[in-house]
């Protein structure tokens, strides 16, 4: 029998509605010794997710690493986008071993999480591989993480990959969310988030606005 294709998008896709974010240890002390990553595209890149996910109401947890003794305050990027959301400090390097945290998963009750933050070695691979364990689906913005190398970093990534977790990118988070140019509602928030974050492609949109008047769809 013949497959028939649909106007319709799959179900591996994320929307605004179906996940939730929870951006980790996005701190100072994380930072300084980062190094697969440029820490300045680094933060860039966690802002473009945290305003993407707040602009978009996606539900998001925000944990950090003992914020006061040690690992310093989560990057005010992140923090400026959920104004007034309280911090879920840790002892715990990993994520999912925190009772805090897992019982606002809990709340939140949806079974596919996004993932984010320092080291990706530590940090992600612990919830990434623990929720997935416990039957959730895991994507991991990958260029919204980083690790004390590149070696590090990629077999990470490697390691999540192959136990079943979805890599995808910053960029790809919030133009998946958007998905589609005739949403109107959202497209000055997308494309407003992109020119001020999106790098390369948000000067693009700014020459197209700015030369031609141009916008997408």
């Amino acid at each position: 029998m013949a497959i028939k294709a649909t106007p319709t998008p799959g179900k591996l896709l994320i929307t605004p509605t179906d996940h939730t974010l929870i951006m980790i240890d996005f701190q100072s002390q994380m930072s300084f010794a980062t190094k697969s990553i440029d820490a300045t595209i680094l933060r860039n890149n966690a802002a473009l997710v945290a305003q993407a996910a707040a602009g978009f109401k996606v539900s998001t947890i925000l944990t950090t690493v003992a914020v006061k003794t040690f690992s310093g305050p989560m990057y005010k990027e992140i923090t400026d986008a959920f104004p007034g959301q309280a911090l879920l400090d840790r002892t715990s390097m990993n994520t999912w071993e925190d009772a805090a945290v897992i019982a606002e998963v809990n709340r939140i009750g949806k079974s596919r999480l996004v993932l984010s933050g320092l080291w990706t070695s530590v940090c992600i691979v612990g919830p990434a591989l623990s929720a997935l364990d416990q039957g959730f689906e895991v994507f991991v913005i990958t260029d919204a993480c980083g690790d004390i190398s590149t070696e590090a970093h990629e077999r990470a990534v490697t390691r999540m990959v192959q136990a079943g977790a979805r890599p995808m990118t910053a960029l790809q988070y919030i133009l998946e969310l958007q998905r589609d140019w005739a949403r109107t509602e959202t497209y000055a928030l997308t494309t407003g988030i992109a020119e001020k974050v999106g790098g390369a492609y948000g000067l693009g949109i700014t020459y197209a606005k700015t030369m031609f008047g141009a916008h997408e769809g």
